[in-house]
């Protein structure tokens, strides 16, 4: 909700309501941004966390499958087309992500739509309704956004971005297996991901199956013996700075060159101040007379 733009709502209702006041607060994950939201409005308040003993169901077929980054449109396409997904949701970790992917599904001839705090609340009702309905097989949402979709038969969900908190995995394919049904969760890791898939694996308590039955394998995303949680820390670039000082012949070339460029476009740059000032001087002089 606090994604959505609801958090001004809410600050106006708590405005409208008695000082005096029992207030009740539920929410199915407390990051930091909700801890916050509640600590403002709430008094020495008790929680009571009613989290699942078993971190996921047992009738959810969970996979991983090792992908570079620029196949992961393609590996899903094929899935969706092999085993012709009705109902399925893809979650990426962005908003952008969401609509370049939709539009990306669209070019090869797959309906979608996304569901994301940017969109319209109008716009995701009817993305919502379309996806109930049936009219349209795959919505691509945030985690935020899809808070609260109640939607059955999905069989399908696609972790096309693994989350960078471990939580959000069991919420995501929390999506299927409904109502005693069976479902399938795909999770796409990339090698700057693999710490995250190492964090979601300690939540849960075991290894999540590998998939390698498809083209676009990558054993470049595979975790790291002993690898810890988390984001990957990306290899600074080499300091531009610190090139030029241990080439200093090559900075002096360098400039020369750029130098000699500025002489060939400017041409009159060599010609002295003085004489440029006298021709004004002289020009202005003839207009008086």
């Amino acid at each position: 909700m606090l994604d959505m733009g609801f958090i001004r709502d809410i600050r106006k209702v708590l405005k409208l309501l008695p000082k005096r006041r029992q207030n009740l607060l539920f929410s199915a994950t407390m990051p930091k941004p909700i801890v916050d939201l509640a600590g403002s409005f709430l008094n020495n308040a008790i929680m009571i966390d009613v989290s699942p003993k078993e971190a996921t169901v047992e009738r959810i077929e969970q996979k991983v499958l090792f992908v570079r980054k620029a196949d992961k449109r393609r590996l899903l396409v094929n899935i969706i087309e092999e085993e012709k997904v009705k109902r399925g949701i893809v979650f990426t970790r962005t908003k952008h992500g969401a609509n370049r992917l939709v539009k990306q599904l669209y070019q090869s001839g797959i309906n979608a739509e996304a569901i994301h705090g940017n969109k319209s609340q109008g716009a995701r009702t009817k993305a919502l309704a379309g996806f109930k309905d049936g009219g349209v097989p795959i919505l691509v949402a945030t985690d935020i956004a899809s808070r609260g979709i109640d939607v059955e038969g999905i069989t399908h969900v696609f972790n096309y971005d693994l989350p960078n908190e471990p939580e959000s995995y069991i919420h995501r394919i929390g999506r299927t297996a409904r109502a005693g049904r069976s479902g399938i969760a795909y999770a796409f890791c990339d090698n700057s991901e693999s710490g995250y898939l190492v964090g979601i694996q300690q939540l849960i308590g075991y290894e999540i199956p590998i998939d390698e039955n498809h083209d676009f394998h990558y054993v470049g995303a595979i975790p790291k013996p002993g690898q810890k949680p988390g984001k990957i820390k990306e290899s600074k670039p080499q300091n531009n700075n610190q090139q030029n000082h241990k080439n200093p012949q090559n900075n002096k070339s360098q400039s020369n060159r750029h130098n000699h460029r500025h002489k060939r476009r400017n041409p009159q740059s060599s010609v002295p101040n003085n004489r440029r000032s006298r021709g004004r001087n002289s020009s202005r002089s003839s207009e008086k007379r």
